[in-house]
């Protein structure tokens, strides 16, 4: 027998934080499922044998107990719930009833028995850093992530922790993102590891807005989140991530500053004739205090002038236009420096002044000679 009884609300948000784990699709029906364990409180846990997310919610327990609950229909019930007390009791057959308002379900649950356990993440090495800062960091260097499974290292990122504060560094082939930020508290001695990209866009959703600290504890082969009430457990990634540090030239001969928004304007403008079909790299004409731009494809031609300062020698270099623009978009910085040197080495984006919390490394397009 479980009994209990809790906040539409809350039971709903728990459902949605869980699902993000659930497996679409296995062999295995329970992992199509929500694990609930009612105890003191309620907690919800969706797991797909590559993350798992556990989420905790105040609940009223009368009867203790554990069951899984197909994770789709269960949140589609409580989703049309009314916004009142929902009531739950399921029995030893794992009949479930569910109970709001004038609403009334009867399903069936699947035994808790048949449940994959959420692995243990022994605690060798932790850190503490605030939400939206870890948020922020994971938004800025994402985007960089590999999607190519022939590098399974570089479908993660790499987090570097020392009494210098937090590295993260992604890579994939034609850009680098990288972000630092100082730490709050770190236990046990500086550590690295790569988590997968797609458990750290279930993190990002999981973190909020908040100075609140979000804790990333490593163990021998797992990595554990703690946000608020909700825990994200996923595998490390193993192999050998690139040694970026050596990867970036910078003895740069030619700087130019330039404002992001204005940059990503003008590359926006001359990325209309491109498309999917037509493809063509933003051919960039770097001048005294600006930059032409250009793009030519069967659609058609467009060119833009954008102001920088600085000397640009004349250097011509092309760029992909969407791994340009996105470095320029997540940049957390109004004007960035652009460092070059010819137009096959890559260019390299920093912030203007201040430290070096952010550094983009983007690999120019070879152009074709003079069209």
């Amino acid at each position: 027998m479980i009994k209990f009884s809790c906040e539409k609300v809350l039971l709903q948000g728990a459902i949605a934080v869980a699902s993000r784990a659930v497996a679409q699709k296995s062999s295995i029906p329970a992992l199509e499922g929500l694990l609930l364990h009612a105890d003191q409180e309620l907690t919800v846990s969706g797991y797909n044998m590559q993350t798992g997310i556990r989420t905790r919610i105040s609940a009223n327990v009368t009867e203790s107990g554990t069951i899984v609950l197909n994770a789709r229909l269960f949140g589609d019930i409580i989703r049309r719930m009314p916004d009142d007390i929902v009531t739950f009791t399921a029995d030893d057959k794992q009949l479930v009833h569910l109970s709001c308002g004038d609403a009334n379900f009867d399903i069936l649950g699947l035994s808790a028995a048949d449940y994959p356990d959420l692995p243990e993440v022994e605690d060798e090495y932790s850190v503490s850093i605030q939400q939206k800062t870890l948020r922020a960091m994971i938004e800025e260097v994402a985007f960089a992530v590999s999607t190519n499974e022939s590098r399974p290292v570089h479908t993660g990122a790499l987090f570097e922790i020392s009494d210098k504060g937090l590295t993260m560094v992604a890579v994939d082939g034609f850009r680098l993102a990288i972000r630092r930020e100082p730490l709050e508290k770190i236990e046990g001695g500086a550590f690295s590891f790569v988590a997968p990209g797609a458990a750290l866009n279930e993190v990002k959703s999981i973190c909020g807005d908040v100075e609140d600290l979000a804790a990333v504890t490593l163990g021998k082969r797992h990595i554990l989140f703690e946000i608020g009430d909700t825990e994200l457990i996923c595998r490390r990634l193993e192999g050998e991530f690139l040694d970026y540090k050596n990867a970036i030239p910078r003895k740069n001969p030619i700087t130019v500053v330039a404002d992001t928004k204005a940059l990503i304007e003008s590359i926006d403008r001359v990325s209309v004739v491109i498309s999917d079909k037509l493809k063509s790299p933003v051919r960039c004409l770097f001048d005294h205090d600006k930059v032409l731009l250009s793009a030519k494809t069967g659609n058609g031609e467009a060119k833009d002038i954008c102001r920088l300062s600085g000397e640009g020698g004349g250097l011509e270099i092309g760029f992909n236009n969407r791994y340009l623009m996105e470095a320029l978009r997540y940049a957390p910085a109004d004007t960035v420096k652009i460092e070059l040197n010819t137009g096959v080495s890559p260019a390299i984006i920093v912030p203007v002044d201040g430290e070096e919390n952010f550094l983009y490394m983007v690999l120019p397009v070879r152009l074709k000679s003079a069209e």
